[in-house]
């Protein structure tokens, strides 16, 4: 028993040894807020559509933005779906796109600016 007992005890050590990374760095820098993206394109389903949703970085924590599929009366929809989609592909720490002015309707599409904040 206690040759058992002595057995599991060294394979327990063998093991925590094994787990041991001489490459963990602990920090206490915060990573970079600035989010380096190329411009993109995503299908979003918002009320039981699915619209497209085109951005694309126009400055720092700037962003270029469209949605299509939504009419002309929609402004407040395509907004929503503007700015909540910034924030979770684009904005860091869980921040919400904000709008910077009035979005246009034009070429079928809901364009405008907006920034993470």
């Amino acid at each position: 028993m206690q040759k058992h007992r002595l057995g599991l005890i060294l394979a327990m050590m063998l093991g925590l040894s094994a787990c041991s990374q001489p490459d963990v760095r602990v920090t206490r820098d915060k990573p970079s807020s600035q989010v380096v993206m190329t411009p993109r394109s995503e299908p979003i389903f918002y009320n039981g559509k699915t619209y497209r949703l085109d951005f694309a970085p126009k400055g720092p924590n700037l962003f270029e933005m469209s949605v299509g599929g939504m009419g002309p009366t929609q402004q407040k929809d395509a907004v929503a779906v503007a700015t909540s989609s910034l924030g979770y592909f684009a904005c860091p720490d869980g921040q919400k796109g904000k709008l910077q002015a009035n979005p246009a309707y034009s070429g079928g599409k809901w364009r405008m600016q907006a920034k993470c904040g």
